[in-house]
Parts: C-alpha cells; sequence; structure tokens
C-alpha cells in the first residue's frame, strides 16, 4: 500500500477525506507535489477555501462517494481520510468497495518522507499512548531541541505532518503525537523511534474493542527503536504480541531501572528513577548515566516523571546527549490544564488538571500525592468510577464534586472513605458553580495540601471545553479568598 500511495501522490489522483486541520495539512503537502488533489467535505466554506488555496478540486461527501464508485472524473487512486473518520464512514466504504487504499494523514506524510519526496528523510518519533502524550512531545521536542537538533512537534500537539514536510528552514526531527485514530489508519507507519505509555479503555465506540484500540496503539511501537511502558502492564503484554516490536527493545519506568519486573523485559536500555534523579542503565555494559532532577519535574507526581522518563528514553535513541535531557527537562513547564500548578497561597498549591477527562487520567494525576483535596466531575459518559475512587481515597483530604454526575462520584467516595469530607455543588452556572467550588476547596484545605482539578470525566455538560472549565478554576484560585467572581471570569 505504501507504493501505491506514494506513486499516487506522485502524479495520481488523490481524494483527501475532510477539509479540517489534519485533511488542510494534507492537501497542502499535496499541492507541493503533481499529483491531481479533490478535497471532501460537506462544510463547502472550509473545502472551497482550501481547494482555492491549493489549487484542488472541492466537492461534497455524497460527490466524493460518487466519484470512487466511477462517476464523472478521473479515476481515484488514493484516498487519504482525516483521522476522524470511522471505519464505517461513507468515503472509507466507498473506497473499500472499489478497492482503492485508504491511509491516514500520518502514512500519508510518512510515506511522502520516506520516499525522498521532500528531500532526505527525516527522523520520526511517535509518542501515543491514553493519557500523557501531548506533555510527552512537548518534552520530547524541548529535549530534541535543547540538543541543537531541528525538530517540530507535529500531529496532534502541533504542526500536522504534511505541512512539517514544508518548512522552511527545514525540519529534520518530527516529535509527533499521534492518536489511535491517525494510528488505525496508519497500517504501515514505522518510526524510527515509537513509545506507548499507558493504555487504558478509551474510544471503544470507534475501535469496537480494547483489542482493537490497543492493537492500533501498538503500531507505534512497530519501527526501528520501541520504547516500552514497563509500569503498564496492558502495554507489556501489547508489544509481546506476534509482529509488534521488531527493532531495539528500550523501556522506561518510574522505578528503579534495575528492578526485576523492568529486567524481565529484557530491554537493551531502560530510563527510571534511583535516589530522586532519572537516570538510564545500560543494559549491556551495566553503565548507570544521570539524565535529569526528578523532583522538578513538571508537572509535579509520577505522571509528570513518567512522561519525562519516556521522552527522554526517545530522545536518547535518537543519540541526544545526557545534558541536553538535564537542561529542557529542568525548563519545561507543562502546558495549560495538564497538570500545570496554577496558584500558591498559604501553603496550598493548586493544581489544573482539567485534561483529566476520564478516570485513568484522573488517576495518573492523582496517583502518589498525599494531601490532596480532590476536584472532581462532569460527564462521566458511562464511565465505572468505583477502582479509581479506592485508588485514590487514601491520599484524599477532602473532596468537591460538581457537574451532571456529581452523586455517582459522591456515592463512589461514600462507599470508600465514609469518613471523607464531600462537598457537593448543585449549582450548574459554569462561573457560579467553580466560585463555590474553589471556596469549598479553600475552606478545607490547609497548608502542605495541594487542590487538584482532575474531574474523570467531560466537561460539555456545564462547560465550553476542558479549558473553560480549567481556565475558570485557574482564575478563581488565583484571586484572594472573598473576592466575588464577577463577570470577568464568565469571559
Amino acid at each position: 500500500m505504501v507504493n501505491q500511495a506514494v506513486e499516487a501522490m506522485r502524479d495520481g489522483h488523490v481524494l483527501v477525506a475532510g477539509a479540517g486541520v489534519a485533511g488542510a495539512g494534507v492537501a497542502r503537502m499535496l499541492g507541493a507535489l503533481d499529483c491531481t488533489v479533490t478535497v471532501a467535505d460537506d462544510d463547502t466554506v472550509a473545502g472551497g477555501g482550501l481547494a482555492a488555496e491549493t489549487g484542488a478540486r472541492a466537492v461534497t461527501v455524497t460527490e466524493a462517494v460518487d466519484l470512487l464508485h466511477g462517476g464523472a472524473g478521473a479515476p481515484v487512486d488514493l484516498v487519504v481520510t482525516s483521522p476522524g473518520w470511522r471505519p464505517d464512514g461513507p468515503v472509507p466504504t466507498a473506497a473499500a468497495a472499489a478497492g482503492v487504499p485508504v491511509v491516514g494523514d500520518v502514512e500519508a506524510a510518512w510515506s511522502a518522507d520516506r520516499a525522498g519526496l521532500f528531500g532526505a528523510p527525516r527522523t520520526w518519533l511517535a509518542v501515543t499512548g491514553t493519557n500523557g502524550k501531548t506533555t510527552t512531545t512537548a518534552m520530547l521536542d524541548a529535549v530534541l531541541r535543547a540538543d541543537g537538533r531541528r525538530s517540530l512537534a507535529v500531529g496532534n500537539i502541533g504542526t500536522p505532518p504534511g505541512e512539517a514536510l514544508l518548512a522552511e528552514p527545514r525540519v529534520d526531527v518530527l516529535a509527533a503525537e499521534v492518536s489511535s485514530f491517525q494510528l488505525h489508519w496508519s497500517p504501515r507507519f514505522a518510526p524510527d523511534g515509537g513509545c506507548v505509555l499507558n493504555l487504558a479503555d478509551d474510544h471503544l465506540d470507534w475501535h469496537g474493542s480494547f483489542d482493537n484500540y490497543a492493537s492500533d496503539k501498538m503500531r507505534a511501537l512497530t519501527g526501528a527503536v520501541a520504547v516500552i511502558a514497563a509500569d503498564d502492564p496492558r502495554v507489556v503484554a501489547g508489544a509481546d504480541g506476534a509482529d509488534v516490536v521488531r527493532g531495539e527493545r528500550r523501556a522506561f519506568t518510574t522505578g528503579d531501572p534495575a528492578a526485576d519486573g523492568v529486567a524481565a523485559l529484557a530491554a537493551r536500555v531502560v530510563t527510571g528513577v534511583r535516589d530522586g534523579r532519572i537516570v538510564e542503565l545500560d543494559g549491556t555494559t551495566g553503565e548507570l548515566t544521570d539524565l535529569a532532577d526528578a523532583g522538578g519535574i513538571s508537572p509535579p507526581g509520577p505522571a509528570g516523571v513518567a512522561d519525562a522518563a519516556a521522552a527522554a528514553a526517545l530522545a536518547r535513541s535518537a543519540g541526544v546527549s545526557a545534558g541536553a535531557v538535564a537542561a529542557a527537562l529542568a525548563d519545561f513547564r507543562v502546558q495549560a490544564h495538564r497538570g500545570q500548578v496554577v496558584a500558591e497561597s498559604d501553603g496550598v498549591r493548586w493544581v489544573d488538571n482539567s485534561k483529566a477527562t476520564n478516570p485513568h487520567a484522573a488517576s495518573a494525576a492523582l496517583r502518589g500525592l498525599d494531601n490532596v483535596v480532590w476536584v472532581a466531575g462532569g460527564q462521566l459518559k458511562g464511565a465505572a468510577v468505583d477502582e479509581l475512587v479506592a485508588e485514590v481515597a487514601p491520599g484524599l483530604r477532602a473532596a468537591v464534586l460538581l457537574g451532571v454526575d456529581r452523586h455517582i462520584l459522591a456515592d463512589a467516595l461514600a462507599a470508600a472513605a465514609p469518613d471523607l469530607p464531600v462537598t457537593v455543588v448543585d449549582d450548574t452556572d459554569p462561573a457560579g458553580a467553580m466560585a463555590d467550588v474553589v471556596a469549598a476547596a479553600r475552606a478545607v484545605a490547609s497548608a502542605g495540601d495541594s487542590v487538584v482539578l482532575a474531574p474523570a470525566a467531560a466537561s460539555l455538560d456545564m462547560f465550553r471545553g476542558m479549558s473553560h472549565r480549567g481556565d475558570l478554576f485557574a482564575e478563581l484560585a488565583g484571586r484572594p479568598a472573598g473576592r466575588p467572581a464577577g463577570k470577568d471570569a464568565e469571559r
């Protein structure tokens, strides 16, 4: 399929399904080649604008299906789909019926790059997982840049990979955050280095089952170097599957790199933590290389350290110096809503992890922390929370709950920790509810505590999105006690 894809991109007819961010990146990349491009999207404004910019033809989805069924126009040689298109969507289904190959934006860009359509091939380092992808990819990009590499964060985190191939000055290393959707549509993608951070139930409605979801994620490990999450049994099991890891095995852990469980992975190099330092152990020579201070990682806590260890392991697989790892991680600050410390007052630290929109992400945000006032709630979308609550309850000082499914969390906390102080906020106005949440958290928090927004739930029951939820939390946490939220908090 890769050869077919490359030949189509050279001088064939390529149908780009979707005119959003991913589709636009593909269309711009193809616009620099000699192929004929058609963009399919029912948003005629977006499709028409992209067509005018790139010299493509714009059609609706129905017209694209007709074209694939042999309608008027040149036969289609390749479909490049945006990652959100399900396999049973109208364009992929019509392409399958017509025998036209379908790839995603990541595989299209990777194939074009590997074929030399944009000069000498670049180094691709891929990061995926259920949680932590964006932070790890940003850390990886920072480490690469600290080493003097011409790096760019691409995929879900930043520039579409196709556009990165057009960048001036030239980019030599792509730090790619890749989703399970993108990996599904990239069956032959084999990055120079790849890492699966963790695995938990997610997007099962799209993939059909956890096994399908995990199998798609494992495609990140099929290249020259596979970095395995030693602390995640599901990742370890997936990496041991047939035809997954074909190259060098490396691993990362938040524990000692020489621990028995890690050693059993037979990884050539393991990045872990010893005596408060992130270190790298060469399993062949026994040499230990100091990389960075684990205590200064942003975001703080085990999840941040795991992300840093994974980023360091990937960067080191590409030959980055230990000094660059230390310098980059010392200066790195996590992006908003991913464990960012947004306020500190009276000895209380306020942490915005609004991006923790499912129980697995909330577990990662809270794991290993003590003296936590937990702010949680929103749309659980049917996700079970009993296991999460039982896991994190020992580290909680109190909980403040909001959102449509707040009472489900309250019941789980009552069962797991009946003596824990729990405040349930019933207000459904975004600013008013968050003001009540912050006031309740401030009333129970003492010096040495952390108030952590890790909702374990989606936000659209009350907020415009997880960013809106986190922004309100951060703004109100930074205000002196007793100051009203006012209308500013609603903007």
